[in-house]
């Protein structure tokens, strides 16, 4: 049986494999920050002024919108960096590695946490991006001390939760090509929830999902606590995707790893 200091020895050595993984591959990890870079800029400047002034404030215009949609894409960057790591983890899946490390003393546990430690640095890289451009580009949020500090745990709570999902969907995919395509929703949920648009502009039917997805009340967390609006019961719900996202990717990570490794 493998001790936990032999598990965590390990995990540090695969995450060190990843992070030589990303410095030699530092394409990957410039394309997962610069997806969300152009996102929002993308609709500040072409979209903002427009929908800024549908957001109903007096205010209204670009400006508006740039503080409305910070938030969602935060969001689109953990997401970005969650399909990026389905792939890296079907890559060694299909490339025999695994196989590989079944012959040497390494914990089965420690290869899985070393990509969810890669992904967690590539996603706090991207996050950073995000905010640097956006604070450059006019984003004034009014946050406290304390409220950035939350603000950083809700993010780095659902960037970990994504991370055991998208290791559970590379692990259980059975091509390269297909992990890609996996976690794809990912990307397009922030679209159907409160990312880009208030849900109560809605249709009925697009708005209940859209309220009932996960994205929203993570998007509503960090929309609250970057710029005051009403949270409600979307912190409650954050924690609660969060757990199961974690538990049931963590389970099925370790369930297809298995399996494949057999």
């Amino acid at each position: 049986m493998t001790s936990p200091t032999h598990t965590i020895t390990d995990s540090v050595t695969m995450l060190r494999r990843e992070l030589l993984h990303q410095k030699r591959y530092p394409s990957v990890t410039v394309m997962v920050v610069f997806m969300p870079v152009t996102f929002l800029l993308l609709f500040v400047y072409v979209f903002g002024g427009t929908m800024g002034a549908g957001l109903g404030a007096i205010s209204g215009g670009r400006a508006q919108y740039l503080e409305y949609v910070v938030p969602g894409i935060l969001l689109i960057a953990i997401a970005s960096v969650a399909q990026g790591t389905s792939i890296s983890v079907a890559t060694d899946m299909t490339e025999g590695i695994v196989a590989r490390f079944r012959t040497m003393a390494i914990s089965r546990g420690a290869v899985l946490c070393g990509h969810v430690g890669g992904a967690m640095i590539q996603t706090i890289l991207g996050l950073v991006a995000v905010m640097v451009i956006a604070l450059l580009i006019g984003f004034r949020p009014n946050a406290s001390a304390i409220e950035w500090l939350a603000t950083a745990g809700v993010l780095t709570m659902v960037a970990f939760a994504f991370s055991w999902l998208a290791v559970g969907a590379g692990a259980a995919s059975k091509t390269v090509e297909s992990s890609s395509n996996v976690l794809l929703p990912l990307l397009l949920l922030p679209f159907l929830g409160s990312g880009f648009v208030p849900t109560d502009s809605m249709p009925t039917a697009v708005r209940w999902f859209a309220e009932y997805q996960p994205f929203t009340p993570f998007i509503e967390t960090v929309r609250g606590l970057m710029t005051g609006t009403a949270i409600g019961h979307s912190a409650t719900m954050s924690v609660v995707w969060c757990l199961a996202l974690s538990v049931g990717g963590y389970l099925w990570a370790r369930s297809s790893y298995d399996r494949r490794s057999v």
